[in-house]
């Protein structure tokens, strides 16, 4: 093999370092600095990622902060809302339960009276029905007629007139 031959050895490490010293150059002008450029915008982009992520998650957090006490004053003027209209109801309720009670007061007031009256007018007539009746059952009885003044005083005795 020509490369372990040792007559040609020194020639072999001259060519050795020349293409070292070419590799060497090309690489540190040409493809590094691209690979080194394309690291540091990978790098600057990441950086923008992250600093933007972190501005979004902040502005989520902000954003959900004002949606739950949107929310939360939401709840609360719903809870005021249904308060006061449940109030009103109730004294709605208790107005018309007031005017029904007078109604009804007025209405068993004039029943009260009509009962008396009527109580009174049936007591009236009580005495006269009993004398009336008296009468004619003891006519009956005896076969003959009999006088009205005593049976109204013998009834009149018995009411405890």
């Amino acid at each position: 093999m020509p490369q372990l031959d040792v007559n040609d050895f020194a020639p072999q490490l001259i060519w050795l370092a020349i293409s070292f010293i070419l590799l060497y150059l090309i690489m540190s002008r040409l493809a590094l600095p691209r690979v080194g450029s394309i690291l540091d915008e990978r790098a600057g982009r990441i950086a923008g990622d992250l600093a933007t992520a972190a501005k979004l998650r902040e502005e989520t957090a902000q954003a959900i902060a004002d949606y739950e006490k949107a929310l939360a004053d939401a709840k609360a003027r719903a809870q005021a809302i249904a308060r006061k209209a449940r109030e009103e109801i109730a004294a709605d309720v208790e107005a018309r339960r007031a005017e029904s009670d007078a109604l009804n007061a007025g209405r068993l007031a004039d029943a009260e009276k009509r009962i008396t009256a009527l109580k009174e007018s049936a007591l009236t007539h009580v005495g006269e029905i009993a004398i009336e009746t008296a009468e004619a059952l003891v006519a009956r009885l005896l076969g003959k007629p009999v006088d009205r003044k005593e049976l109204q005083v013998a009834v009149n005795e018995a009411l405890g007139k």
